[in-house]
């Protein structure tokens, strides 16, 4: 189980002296439990069709390149979205048949080399693909490129993550006037213009929403085609991540629930003619990262037992400014890195920067915790650890891969080593202390 490979770990993280007290934060990512998840992606889909499918990890969720080499091993291809992206991916070992390029902000340079690398390229509004006009001419081979399209089905219960409202930010809006008629249009223009492409899901929509989402490209694909009078629209891009229960161990609602839904709301979708492309991202990591952190001291202020805690804004920056759409789960050790037992106290959580908002948890029911006990903040695998928030100058912890052998021993992998403080000096200028003094 899930929960059991967790509690060795931890176990084996303070007994090999990972999480010390010169390292008082660390963060850890279940193997097994990511290789699970990609397994039971590919299953999914695999059941409702025989079309190919690319499973597009969305590297923005956990943007490591151990980890990105663990799904493509797994199967897996990529989704990006800036320079910064695909030099992960390369890295990885992905190679650019198996990456997609989407941004609502490419430059000209992006556009040229995407396709020339052979990476599927999505086009974000009218505008670029004007730029293509020009460009791909001089394209002997051109990659798949798409258009990205906002079904505008209406948001989920996060505003920020929401993607298919009215006024969302990304792809051309299908309802607004005229929209839909361009779109048709648009491609018998320009041959090399294959694939549709939508992004209706993440974390806060339900999978109605989603499926619906999918049915709205699904319908301008068809009078695409139709109006080409050939299957130009050979491909449609899936987008959308799968939200994720951070209310428990299990995994709900499931990959195969969601290729269930789609197969009987979209049915032509999957009867062969399109090849499909998902780009699902948090739900593949999200559970089975865990950040630990010492508890360095506990106080009372205001009748409320605080636990300060070297664990914070740095590793779990949405969860800190939006507490009530981002929770994490906590779980208490003891400083032997035991689950800890006891009579449960409500409590914060409270990270190690200079703000009062910096907590993992407030007023959290959870067995009093003393220095030197470890509280875990779990589900952390996706949009959090990964993406270090150099508040006061807080080093990123070391990320460290684990996996439990057959008699119960726990093996890591550095994924990411700590930082180191010179790192952060030169980060900032170090070498450039007179810059601004000198004449």
């Amino acid at each position: 189980m899930a929960s059991d490979r967790r509690d060795r770990a931890v176990r084996a993280a303070v007994g090999d002296a990972l999480l010390s007290a010169s390292a008082p934060v660390v963060a850890l990512l279940d193997t097994a439990g990511v290789r699970a998840s990609a397994a039971a992606l590919r299953a999914a889909f695999a059941a409702v069709t025989d079309a190919p499918v690319l499973h597009a990890f969305a590297v923005k969720a956990c943007p490591l390149v151990p980890v990105l080499r663990l799904l493509y091993e797994e199967g897996l291809g990529v989704e990006v979205a800036s320079p910064g992206e695909p030099a992960l991916a390369r890295a990885a070992g992905v190679p650019p048949h198996l990456t997609v390029l989407g941004s609502p902000a490419k430059t000209g340079a992006e556009l040229r080399e995407a396709p020339a690398l052979g990476v599927a390229l999505n086009v974000d509004n009218p505008q670029e693909p004007a730029r293509f006009d020009a460009l791909v001419p001089a394209t002997a081979a051109p990659a798949p490129l798409g258009l990205r399209v906002n079904a505008q089905v209406g948001g989920g219960a996060i505003d920020a993550l929401s993607t298919t409202t009215d006024t969302s930010k990304s792809g051309v809006g299908l309802r607004d006037a005229g929209a839909r008629e361009w779109i048709v249009r648009a491609f018998p223009d320009r041959p090399w213009l294959t694939r549709l492409h939508t992004h209706s899901g993440s974390q806060g929509v339900p999978l109605a929403r989603m499926a619906a989402g999918v049915r709205a490209v699904y319908e301008p694909a068809e009078e695409t085609n139709a109006a080409a009078g050939r299957r130009q629209v050979d491909t449609i891009d899936v987008g959308g991540g799968l939200p994720v229960n951070f209310a428990s161990d299990e995994e709900t609602p499931t990959y195969e629930a969601y290729a269930r839904l789609l197969a009987a709301e979209v049915p032509g979708l999957f009867d062969g003619r399109y090849g499909l492309v998902t780009e699902f991202g948090r739900s593949l990591p999200a559970e089975h990262g865990t950040v630990l952190a010492r508890v360095e001291y506990t106080k009372t202020s205001g009748a409320r037992p605080i636990a300060v805690t070297h664990a914070g804004v740095q590793v779990a920056t949405r969860t800190v400014y939006a507490p009530a759409s981002r929770p994490l789960r906590i779980a208490a050790y003891d400083a032997g890195g035991r689950p800890k037992d006891g009579p449960a106290v409500d409590q914060d959580v409270a990270g190690p920067t200079c703000f009062t908002g910096d907590l993992l948890a407030a007023a959290r029911a959870l067995p009093r915790l003393a220095p030197g006990d470890v509280v875990a903040a779990l589900d952390t695998g996706a949009y959090r650890f990964a993406h270090h928030y150099a508040y006061n100058s807080l080093p990123r912890p070391g990320v460290y891969g684990y996996t439990v052998r057959p008699d119960g021993t726990v093996r890591f992998a550095t994924v990411r080593p700590p930082q180191p403080l010179a790192e952060i000096v030169a980060e900032s200028g170090g070498d450039r202390r007179d810059a601004l003094v000198r004449e």
